[in-house]
């Protein structure tokens, strides 16, 4: 699945199969864009954990870290 990465505020990152990033928190934004992932399950990837990424995505529409630690379901209130 392709996976667009964002930089939102301090070490925030937003992820998402949106390219404008237009469904990420706007609490957290700006969004700047960084990179354009390839995630496949079972394929582990530096710096975010697919599995959770990828179950994130499927639940949400998209998965946001903090220093690399899960804070999707914060996000959400």
């Amino acid at each position: 699945m392709q996976v667009h990465g964002f930089r939102g505020q301090d070490r925030i990152f937003g992820f998402t199969e949106h390219a404008a990033a237009e469904n990420l928190p706007a609490r957290f934004g700006p969004w700047a864009p960084f990179k354009v992932l390839e995630m496949v399950r079972g394929q582990a990837m530096p710096g975010v954990n697919v599995e959770e990424c990828l179950d994130d995505l499927e639940a949400h529409g998209f998965h946001i870290t903090d220093a690399h630690v899960r804070i999707t379901e914060s996000a959400l209130d």
